[in-house]
């Protein structure tokens, strides 16, 4: 499997660590800061996950999710907050999102829910679309 992630935060130190506990799996990781900038990353190249901070300069993470479904269903969307709470982790699962990351980052659980998820969108059929 090579996927790769699109990371949407305002913050680049965020993503530089990311970027570091990822070096081991074969996952590329790409950094934009809003969504504007992500929709132009969609349209020119392939993503299986897009996480997103929970509050963008542009939007919030339920952007992110419908931005995804533009591109059938093949895009799973982690959402991730320092404030993270299981009112966030209900609400995003229930609306479609596949997990919560709560920040600061623990390395063993970002591998493995961006393993997951990237793992999850390599098996689909092309033409699956998740269920709304």
């Amino acid at each position: 499997m090579d996927s790769s992630v699109l990371f949407i935060s305002a913050y680049p130190d965020d993503a530089n660590r990311l970027s570091q506990m990822l070096q081991a799996l074969p996952l590329g990781l790409v950094h934009v800061n809003n969504l504007k900038l992500a929709r132009h990353e969609l349209q020119h190249h392939p993503y299986s996950v897009i996480l997103s901070e929970a509050f963008l300069p542009d939007g919030k993470w339920l952007d992110a999710l419908d931005l995804a479904r533009e591109y059938d269903g093949r895009v799973e969307v982690i959402v991730t907050d320092q404030d993270a709470d299981a009112r966030l982790w209900a609400e995003a699962l229930n609306l479609g999102a596949y997990d919560v990351l709560s920040q600061p980052f623990y390395e063993p659980e970002v591998r493995r829910i961006l393993h997951n998820a990237c793992s999850r969108v390599e098996c689909r059929p092309r033409g699956f679309a998740a269920a709304n």
